[in-house]
């Protein structure tokens, strides 16, 4: 499945660009992400611990990732299996950094499969509306990290512990606004 985001940091590009580069730092802003090693030539290994409908996953597995200057493009991929449930999953995401008036816009264009049981819950609609929420809450966290005025500012600021409870009903709240925005813009 595709997924497709797009999201504007406000602070100035070269300094979103250079946080993207430290790999520890972004792992902390994205809700459920563990770095467990650092392999070297933008090789690391970590966890990712997510919910997807009623079921929990915790996938083990390594991820590489490499980045252009030049363009302020990055490609991230990574697999993992979960050990328990044995699911598995891949993703690929590639993201382009562009400087706009006020701030920093973020592309990103993720490619996931996901295989075993958890694929049986990972209805398309629901995972992106809930990579959605997640995007927010990675977004609050970068641009806390890129506000602190100190390291140890910046390295207590993680991301928010992902609650099912309060993803589902975000879940939720979103697509009965995404349905009052198309039922009252079809009557306009």
């Amino acid at each position: 499945m595709n997924i497709q985001q797009e999201f504007t940091v406000a602070r100035p590009l070269e300094q979103v660009w250079n946080f993207f580069q430290n790999v520890p730092e972004v792992a902390r802003c994205l809700p459920g992400a563990e770095l467990t090693e650092e392999l070297g030539d933008g090789q690391f290994k970590g966890k990712l611990d997510a919910k997807v409908g009623p079921m929990s996953v915790s996938f083990d597995g390594k991820a590489t990732v490499s980045a252009d200057a030049a363009t302020r493009t990055g490609v991230i991929e990574g697999s993992g299996a979960d050990r328990r449930g044995g699911s598995r999953g891949k993703v690929k995401v590639e993201y382009v950094l562009i400087g706009v008036e006020g701030g920093t816009k973020v592309s990103m264009d993720a490619e996931i499969a996901i295989s075993g049981p958890a694929a049986q819950f990972g209805r398309v609609g629901l995972i992106k509306e809930m990579s959605s929420r997640l995007i927010v809450d990675f977004t609050h966290c970068l641009e806390g990290k890129l506000a602190a005025a100190t390291v140890e500012e910046s390295e207590a600021i993680t991301a928010a512990e992902v609650s099912g409870v309060s993803l589902f009903f975000g879940s939720l709240w979103a697509a009965i606004v995404n349905g009052l925005k198309k039922l009252l813009g079809g009557k306009n």
